[in-house]
């Protein structure tokens, strides 16, 4: 097994099969790695002050160059060219705004900046520190790129060395700067190749952002072990896939968050099963989404537990609960934070309801240690919180049943207080998505308006041919067994769209600001949000069942 992305990369220099797909240009793996090298001796001479009388790197300072791009050759390239030139590679979320994006940069060190046009304007009065920012469509980038040589003597680089600084999703706070080591990459790309029997004949569809760590791992790595093809897609689109899946001839998908929802929500053709798409991979995904689209396309799914960290292993298995993520690895276990005692194993009823929640959910743990988490990068207090007493806590709640299968609860700011009883929102939502019309669900906490404690709000999208009546929604909770009456969402959001990462994950505390009543849904005209229409809102009688229409 390769020990850097260098080694990795550099056994297709003679390769003249299709590395990379992108729209209409085709680029083989020779000329790949010929223009990332040459790209690697063109970020030499702008670290070392060539490229401009005007740069501003310091050559004290990290060698940190960051990426402000989407899914196109040029952030490919630039992936490559860090390694082969021997600097990190800083991940921008390219949807990142104001403030926050220049914090991140400044927060990661960053040299140099790598955008293009379209994103450029992004950093337009922001203070970046000491940065030089390069404009990738720019005759002058072109310039130097042609008349640059591969670097001659570039820093070595171990396995325990960063290929990556990648930040978080940012969820539950400012996102964080994880360190993403060169063998951790190295070994994920030969897992996922070896476990999907994937080879250099495979063409994978890579629409999920390079930026972070899902495309990375199990989209990026793979290829970059076997020599298949990458198929870019600036962005994810789901009325985009079935397309490019036949135009390509897609054989493989990586994905992270909701793009199954988003995909089975568009409209059937009949011959969506009889595509080259042969197996899908991701983290995330809604128990009912996975077999829903394996029949509908014709391909095997595989869903696994999956953080940017990377501390915590879970794998489904064949035997594994359709519900459950999965069997944990060895020192994986859900302890409760207080104590720091394991939990006892859930008791279901023979409703399949949980009935020791109290007791049984608490936060996964590895107890042997950080696994492949090397820190995140300055921020010592975050990489503290994670480690603690020896051992990573992923900030996820969890609770296992008597097999040892890992259920999801959901983060730890969803562990709520409701009527006097502990609510996992995570367990909610489940069972919310069960209800055929439904395509992402997100269950969150407002505050109870006698001022005591939370009152669930649920916010639904439903599915494009699906019409949602307040007294079947009633009916569909009476008919789910194992749905606690405290669980019954006080407040239901109708949404055309929720707020989400760029990573497909929704982004709860939005939803939370917006409060009761918030919110618009879809819009023809997306410059202007106030044409939109409003999201409908219900509400629950206090103590009843039934739902009225507030707007």
């Amino acid at each position: 097994m390769a020990e850097t992305v260098r080694e990795q990369l550099l056994r297709h220099t003679e390769n003249d099969d299709v590395a990379i797909r992108y729209e209409d240009t085709s680029i083989t793996w020779r000329e790949y790695l010929e223009g990332a090298a040459k790209r690697a001796g063109a970020i030499e001479e702008v670290l070392d002050g060539v490229w401009s009388q005007n740069a501003r790197t310091d050559a004290d300072r990290p060698r940190h160059v960051a990426t402000l791009l989407e899914n196109t050759p040029e952030m490919l390239y630039a992936l490559a060219a860090g390694t082969l030139g021997g600097y990190v590679t800083v991940g921008l979320n390219a949807t990142r705004r104001g403030e926050g994006l220049a914090r991140d940069i400044r927060k990661a060190d960053c040299q140099v900046i790598l955008t293009d046009s379209e994103l450029k304007h992004l950093l337009d009065g922001l203070d970046l520190g000491q940065t030089t920012v390069i404009d990738t469509d720019s005759e002058q980038w072109a310039a130097l790129v042609e008349a640059s040589q591969p670097p001659a003597n570039p820093p070595e680089v171990t396995g325990a060395d960063p290929f990556m600084l990648i930040f978080t999703s940012g969820t539950s706070g400012d996102p964080k700067a994880v360190k993403v080591g060169n063998f951790t990459v190295c070994m994920a790309g030969e897992m996922q190749a070896g476990n999907l029997e994937l080879t250099s004949d495979d063409v994978m569809y890579v629409a999920m952002p390079l930026f972070h760590s899902n495309a990375i791992m199990v989209g990026f790595s793979p290829a970059a072990a076997t020599g298949a093809t990458m198929v870019l897609a600036r962005k994810f689109s789901a009325s985009r896939f079935g397309d490019d899946v036949r135009r390509y001839g897609v054989t493989y998908m990586n994905y992270v968050g909701k793009p199954l929802a988003y995909i089975l929500d568009t409209p059937r053709r009949p011959d969506d099963a009889d595509t080259t798409l042969r197996v899908v991979f991701g983290n995330e995904a809604a128990p009912k989404d996975i077999p829903a689209f394996a029949e509908r396309f014709g391909c095997t799914v595989k869903d696994a537990y999956g953080s940017t960290e990377l501390a915590v292993i879970i794998v489904r298995t064949e035997d594994s609960p359709l519900e459950s993520i999965g069997e944990p690895f060895p020192g994986v276990a859900v302890l409760d934070p207080v104590t720091g005692e394991e939990c006892p194993r859930a008791i279901f009823d023979d409703d399949g309801a949980v009935t020791n929640l109290d007791e049984c959910v608490g936060e996964l743990v590895n107890t042997e240690g950080a696994g492949f988490f090397s820190g995140y990068y300055n921020d010592e207090q975050a990489t503290s919180d994670r480690l603690r007493d020896g051992k990573y806590w992923s900030g996820d709640l969890a609770y296992r049943d008597a097999d040892g299968y890992i259920y999801m609860a959901g983060r730890t700011g969803d562990w709520l207080r409701v009527d006097g009883e502990n609510m996992a929102t995570g367990i909610v939502e489940e069972i919310l998505l069960r209800h055929p019309g439904a395509s992402r669900v997100a269950v969150y906490g407002l505050p109870d308006p006698r001022g005591v404690g939370d009152q669930l709000a649920a916010a639904i999208v439903p599915r494009h041919d699906a019409d949602f009546d307040p007294a079947e929604f009633e009916q569909f909770l009476a008919a789910q067994a194992d749905l606690s009456t405290k669980g019954w969402p006080r407040w239901v959001r109708l949404a055309a769209e929720l707020p989400i990462t760029a990573t497909n994950k929704i982004l709860k505390r939005e939803l939370i600001t917006q409060g009761v009543g918030g919110g618009r849904g879809g819009s023809s005209d997306a410059a202007n949000p106030d044409a939109a229409t409003p999201d409908t809102w219900w509400e629950r009688e206090e103590r009843g069942t039934a739902y009225s229409v507030m707007r």
